[in-house]
Formats: C-alpha cells, sequence, structure tokens
C-alpha cells in the first residue's frame, strides 16, 4: 500500500488505536525509537515532535507488534489496518 503522508490518514490510523482500546498519547520524550508502548496498561506514547510523517510510521510500527482484536474495528478502520500490518 502506498502511504499518504497527510493529516487525515494519520486521523484513520490513530482511530484504529481508539476502537482497540488503547490509548494514544503525544508527548515529549527522549524515546530512543520515538515511542514507547505500555502494553498491560494499553497506552501508547509518540514524541510529540516528530512530523506527521514520523507519526505516522511510528504507528505503522507499533500495528505490526501489538494485538489487535480485528472484531472491534470497524470495517474502514479494518481496511486500512489490513493494508498497513
Amino acid at each position: 500500500m502506498k502511504i499518504k503522508y497527510t493529516p487525515a490518514f494519520l486521523t484513520k490510523l490513530e482511530e484504529i488505536f481508539s476502537e482497540s482500546n488503547y490509548f494514544l498519547r503525544y508527548e515529549k520524550g527522549n524515546f530512543k525509537s520515538g515511542y514507547c508502548i505500555l502494553r498491560e496498561k494499553r497506552v501508547v506514547v509518540i514524541n510529540k515532535y516528530f512530523t506527521t510523517e514520523g507519526k505516522i510510521n511510528c504507528l505503522i510500527d507499533i500495528l505490526k507488534q501489538i494485538a489487535i482484536d480485528h472484531d472491534k474495528l470497524t470495517p474502514p478502520s479494518k481496511s486500512i489496518y489490513e493494508k498497513v500490518v
């Protein structure tokens, strides 16, 4: 899938996390990878100083690492999830 690095696409990725009961936060930090995953608390923290492209790339990397319940996703979110993972 060719990724469009737009704020609209970023919003669609953020919806996948909210539908999966993950809390997505943008915070200041010096994470080596640009993000931090707290699996037990279902919290994902992204460096807020990243560009839109950086945030999208981080979210896609995280989606590949965490378990997402496909039944909770809406059809548009499920379609995007299947294309990026």
